[in-house]
């Protein structure tokens, strides 16, 4: 595993003091890059604490990398500024886009899957390790709809763009949980499929049902505990490509620190059991 890491928590505000305090091994936090990339105050001299006791990894949330513009320069700049000060064990961001036209929209949007959106793509990705100086993972995203246009099979698309670009990728489980249940595939099968060299992380969440169509659209809402289904598939994939850093993402709803903790112990534990399994077959 990455630097050593188990498996960690999204770092909320509120739990800034139990982060520091947490004692557990293998313990490490991710945050968005977007909340810290400032001069100084007091979010930085948190995440200074926090980055003191434990690994930080960040996860970007708004280069836009299957955008029609190059990743903004004072952006790179910013985040390069941020890894240095960091030091993150892992730099991540999304296969989406979220800017058009100079307009940024609060929301990680679909693209269809083209050759010129993969050179496109490894384009913004290439200009962002040079940036940044180092590699990063891409996260596959959750999909709501069925789009026609698409020529590229999404695992080929992804595993295109490492061999061009040296990437790695995120996994997050549940997000092929909710896509394989509103488009209709086997998780299962994807997951099985997908390219197990170049995960360098891997993230777990909750989701919900849609208000109005209810289970016939599962929402990707981090709102929730990890549900049965995903940690089944999550067991599934460590047990064929071995124990992967591993995240619980906690974004509405949050609980205590503890009740967080709990779920990340079980990730923890999980990862602790496919490693002895490495060794005893070594």
């Amino acid at each position: 595993m990455t630097a050593l890491l188990s498996a960690g928590l999204g770092l909320k505000p509120a739990h800034y003091d139990d982060a520091v305090g947490c004692a557990a091994e293998g313990l490490w936090f991710e945050v968005h890059p977007e909340n810290y990339m400032v001069a100084g105050g007091p979010r930085l001299r948190w995440l200074d604490a926090v980055r003191a006791a434990h690994p930080v990894s960040l996860h970007g949330v708004s280069l836009s990398l299957a955008g029609d513009q190059v990743p903004d320069a004072g952006h790179l700049r910013r985040l390069a500024e941020l890894v240095r000060r960091v030091e993150p064990a892992l730099v991540s961001e999304h296969l989406a886009w979220s800017c058009f036209g100079g307009v940024h929209f609060p929301d990680l949007l679909p693209f269809p899957r083209s050759t010129e959106a993969l050179r496109r793509i490894a384009d913004n990705i290439e200009r962002t390790q040079s940036a940044l100086g180092r590699r990063i993972a891409i996260e596959n995203p959750s999909h709501y709809l069925r789009i026609d246009t698409h020529t590229w099979d999404e695992i080929d698309f992804l595993a295109e763009l490492v061999r061009r670009t040296g990437c790695g990728l995120l996994l997050d489980v549940n997000n092929v949980h909710v896509s394989s249940r509103n488009l209709g595939f086997d998780a299962a099968n994807w997951l099985d499929r997908f390219p197990g060299d170049a995960v360098m992380e891997v993230h777990l969440a909750g989701h919900s049902s849609d208000p109005a169509l209810g289970d016939s659209l599962l929402i990707d809402s981090h709102d929730a505990p990890v549900a049965a289904e995903v940690w089944a598939l999550y067991r599934r994939l460590v047990e064929r490509i071995g124990a992967r850093p591993t995240l619980i993402e906690r974004d509405g709803n949050v609980p205590a620190f503890t009740e967080l903790l709990c779920e990340r112990d079980i990730a923890a534990a999980e990862l602790q059991r496919v490693a002895a399994m490495a060794e005893a077959f070594a």
